[in-house]
């Protein structure tokens, strides 16, 4: 099978495709015959940034081929998304059953990479911050795969104004199309009067600007993988907080809860009111070109690659 990897670490060009043994699934995993991968900005600062090089993990959807012992719940041929924590590059791939969920029939492999784990982020990162019906909610990375479906739950769910900031104006009429009243861009000066609500999935440099962008009593919650740095006295003028959210959590730890969200995520699409994204799909062997478009901030919802 073709796996993609990389030994040194560095930008996009540092990928480089191979031949590969079919893995194995373990106690408790399926081995899925895999249709598309998500490529997510954390997976591509992972190659750039980590220590060391890592196995590329990732989102994951397919067809089910195989069952590790002890499996339950799924049987060969099922259509399955998840999260896959090791070799996800691959044209095969195995997933722990505490991290897959059913493809309805009628939606793809593709959609289902742009909507679920995206979805499910977006919704979890938006609960976190304990919404208020009519308060006033901004997105970071608004034009993001995630950032795209927080925007769509922050106007389904009430929220009185729905502000996306964005690093290119470029992107302003399709967040204005997914129900941005107003946009940003992360240079302005002033990202306009204060927020109850900031969901962030950018960090880094970022967050010092978003932390301000808060009313009082503001709520952000940091979903991800950017990092930086919070200054306590900011938040204390402002009786604010800083909320941190990732979906591992959810998963393994309250799984009735991750699955009524999913199940809300599928009813959600199937009314109209969550529509997924795909800004592009693209071949497995060009995966560098792949990172090369979420490392620029150049996609319009999720980058998938297609095996």
């Amino acid at each position: 099978m073709l796996r993609v990897r990389y030994e040194v670490n560095g930008g996009p060009e540092v990928l480089f495709g191979e031949e590969a043994e079919v893995p194995r699934p373990a106690d408790g995993e399926l081995l899925v015959r895999v249709e598309a991968i998500g490529v997510t900005l954390p997976t591509v600062r992972k190659v750039r940034e980590s220590s060391e090089p890592m196995p590329l993990g990732g989102e994951v959807a397919g067809t089910v081929e195989a069952l590790g012992a002890g499996v339950t719940g799924f049987a060969v041929g099922d259509r399955v998304t998840g999260l896959c924590f090791a070799e996800a590059y691959a044209e095969f791939a195995v997933l722990d059953t505490a991290m897959a969920s059913r493809v309805p029939d009628d939606a793809s492999a593709v959609e289902a990479i742009a909507l679920v784990r995206s979805g499910l982020v977006a919704r979890g990162a938006y609960e976190a911050a304990r919404p208020e019906p009519g308060e006033s909610v901004l997105v970071t990375a608004a034009a993001s795969a995630t950032g795209s479906l927080a925007l769509q739950y922050a106007r389904a769910g009430g929220a009185g104004r729905v502000v996306a900031a964005v690093s290119d104006p470029a992107k302003g009429a399709f967040v204005r199309s997914l129900g941005a009243d107003e946009v940003v861009l992360y240079e302005d000066a002033d990202w306009g009067d204060p927020y109850d609500i900031v969901l962030d999935g950018v960090g880094g440099d970022l967050l010092s600007p978003a932390v301000r962008a808060l009313a009082p009593g503001g709520r952000l919650v940091a979903f991800g993988s950017g990092g930086g740095t919070v200054e306590a006295y900011e938040l204390l003028v402002r009786g604010a907080s800083v909320i941190g959210f990732q979906m591992r959590t959810i998963a393994l730890g309250r799984p009735a809860l991750y699955a009524r969200w999913l199940r809300e995520v599928w009813e959600m699409r199937d009314a109209g009111t969550l529509r997924a994204l795909v800004h592009e799909e693209i071949p497995l062997a060009e995966a560098a070109r792949a990172h090369a478009v979420v490392e620029r901030r150049r996609n319009l919802g999720k980058v998938v690659l297609v095996p």
